[in-house]
């Protein structure tokens, strides 16, 4: 591996975990593992709603406790460690962003798919005005040419983020795709390069690490790998993987280690797995958060959730259309759709 910078880890369990969750965060497991990750020395630790600032709603999923708690809670018990949001525009508004920076975090995250980077301007611009941490993050980045993701990331450094991600948020890529992306972006961009990695194909941590080698030095990772489908690059892995080739991190292995097993495997309603519903996810290049909505859709119209994720996946669907899964499941229940489409 090419020599390496020192890596910034972004712990993603208690945003992206959320939708494994059905947002059901209490006050009391947020604390416990924002403390235990501040007692790791993982720089950051993404706290909200699993779509973002605002994305309690039906159509998402509601949260069991107001997100603003969950981040205030966070920031209460870190001494060190920065608790960074995620904005979806359309979603979450300016007044969230204001609010969540009264709160005090350190990092705001905004979100757009791969191809919409314009709706995020006047979000970036104001997270900078804010004093914070400003990333830009590319959603789906699977479903756009290199030279398209290369536009819409200088849009975003344009704007002012600091760090521009490749998200990969189907967990669709394989490493030689995010070797390009990544390549290109570092030589086309003066801002960092991050990546955000799902394990739908059980190419997590080998993405993660194609990224890291073409010079991404921004990392998100998911202990106990609680994220959306079947999950996140798993922090405690990444770190101990890391520290095998001599990249430093400043993370406690360890630690992180103890809080995987003691704090957040029971909160798991199930272990992350790669599931035939989540392989279809990375099969199909379907956001990952889809899977629970499909799941209910399938059980609801007497269908095969694969089907109705292919389908999805047909209709080039994105993040944020969580509406279309029930219509979608209609159409197949009323055409009978064959169950065996995979």
């Amino acid at each position: 591996m090419k020599p390496v910078q020192k890596l910034t880890i972004t712990e993603v369990a208690l945003r992206d975990g959320s939708h494994a969750i059905n947002h059901q965060y209490t006050l009391e497991q947020v604390i416990s593992v924002a403390k235990a990750l501040d007692d790791a020395n993982v720089p950051y630790i993404e706290v909200s709603h699993g779509d973002g600032l605002a994305g309690s709603s039906l159509q998402y999923g509601l949260s069991r406790t107001n997100e603003m708690e969950l981040i205030e809670a966070a920031v209460s018990v870190c001494a060190t460690s920065q608790i960074g949001v995620l904005l979806l525009p359309g979603v979450g508004t300016i007044q969230q962003l204001n609010e969540a920076a009264k709160l005090g975090v350190g990092m705001a995250r905004i979100a757009t798919h791969v191809t919409e980077a314009d709706i995020s301007a006047q979000h970036i611009a104001r997270s900078k005005e804010l004093g914070l941490v400003t990333v830009g993050f590319l959603m789906m980045s699977h479903m756009a040419p290199v030279e398209t993701l290369v536009e819409q990331a200088k849009l975003m450094e344009s704007y002012g983020a600091d760090t521009v991600y490749v998200v990969d948020s189907a967990g669709a890529l394989l490493p030689f795709q995010v070797e390009e992306r990544i390549r290109a972006l570092k030589q086309s961009l003066s801002a960092h390069i991050g990546f955000h990695g799902h394990n739908n194909l059980s190419l997590a941590m080998a993405n993660t690490l194609a990224a890291i080698q073409e010079g991404a030095t921004w990392i998100d990772g998911s202990v106990r790998c609680l994220g959306a489908g079947a999950g996140n690059t798993q922090t405690e892995v990444l770190v101990a993987v890391l520290e095998k080739l001599g990249i430093e991190t400043g993370v406690d292995v360890y630690k992180l280690m103890d809080l995987a097993e003691e704090i957040v495997a029971p909160i798991l309603q199930k272990p992350q797995e790669i599931t035939k519903g989540s392989l279809v996810l990375g099969y199909a290049g379907v956001y990952s958060s889809f899977l629970l909505h499909a799941q209910r859709a399938a059980l609801k119209f007497g269908l095969d959730a694969r089907d109705i994720l292919i389908e999805l996946g047909r209709r080039k669907a994105v993040g944020g259309q969580e509406d279309m899964i029930m219509n979608v499941a209609a159409e197949l229940a009323k055409s009978n759709y064959p169950l065996s489409s995979v």
